[in-house]
């Protein structure tokens, strides 16, 4: 099969996740204040979107405070920066299952179960131009723990994103992720063609070898517009792969904490080494006007924040 490389192509940049990555880098932003910052700055190197989930600013941890949320979006609208700003709707999915022996009841510790409303309000809230929709549900590699999206929650909460004008971003870990964002598409809870990103090499969904990889983009239809990324080590690897395939990349520290070997990264560092390969590849990297154009999205005006 020819190439279909990518000649002209949008990064993403994942500015710090949910994960339990605060303690492993002092880079990793807290506060809205400093995800704000560290979008802005991704921006400013050459990313046309940036990903954002918010964290307690003391401990770190994931959060899903509304607070939270509109404190960093009015913070980078506010700015003097261009960016297209994607939030997640992932949060509100947590199950951690009891022990085997003794599944229930739940373990309370790191259960975080949400309503449709409650996942959506940050969105509703702040009106991203783009948010996440986690399209299924999966073990992550934690023993007891399932990331739960059922085919009710995908439908209620994709409904809420077509109402809202927020442009939703398919999160597909698999390929029977991509089967069902396909029905919801045909459904009408979602319009077409889609935006997808494909999530590679997350135990236990699909493992980021090419041949999985190009199975997952074989199941994006054709007029639908896709990004990839992969983690750690192969992030940068990654971005080469997108482009040969077709797509568009995604970087940033939600998915890998290092520049090279022993030297940790800031998530405009990423954004630069991505930049560099693309353009080495020969293609061109767009920005955030081009990404709207292309997705037909909604800038929202900036709201200053005191």
């Amino acid at each position: 099969m020819p190439l279909q490389i990518s000649r002209e192509v949008f990064i993403t940049c994942a500015v710090t996740g949910s994960g339990g990555t605060q303690d492993r880098s002092h880079h990793v932003p807290r506060s809205p204040r400093d995800i704000a910052a560290s979008a802005i700055a991704a921006a400013k190197a050459g990313a046309a979107v940036v990903h954002c989930h918010v964290r307690d600013p003391i401990t770190g941890k994931a959060s899903r405070d509304p607070v939270l949320y509109r404190e960093v979006v009015d913070r980078i609208r506010d700015s003097d920066t261009d960016v297209v700003v994607n939030l997640t709707a992932g949060m509100g999915g947590d199950l951690v299952l009891g022990p085997p022996t003794a599944p229930l009841p739940v373990n309370p510790v790191g259960t975080d179960m949400g309503s449709a409303e409650d996942r959506m309000r940050p969105i509703a809230d702040c009106l991203p131009e783009i948010c996440t929709l986690d399209c299924g549900t999966m073990n992550f590699a934690e023993a007891d723990y399932v990331m739960t999206n059922t085919p009710g929650m995908l439908r209620a909460m994709g409904g809420m994103m077509t109402e809202l004008g927020v442009r939703p971003e398919i999160e597909a870990f698999d390929t029977g992720h991509l089967w069902f964002a396909k029905r919801l598409v045909e459904e009408g809870v979602l319009k077409g063609p889609a935006l997808v990103q494909l999530c590679m090499g997350i135990p236990w969904g699909a493992p980021n070898d090419l041949d999985t990889f190009m199975a997952m983009v074989h199941n994006v239809p054709a007029d639908w517009t896709w990004s990839a990324f992969s983690l750690g080590r192969d992030q940068m690897p990654y971005v080469a792969a997108a482009v040969l395939a077709g797509g568009n990349v995604r970087v940033g520290l939600e998915d890998n904490l290092w520049l090279d070997k022993g030297v940790l990264a800031r998530n405009e560092d990423l954004v630069e080494r991505a930049v560099g390969i693309i353009e080495r590849m020969g293609a061109r990297v767009i920005g955030p006007q081009a990404v709207r154009d292309k997705l037909g999205l909604v800038k929202r005006a900036p709201v200053a924040y005191a």
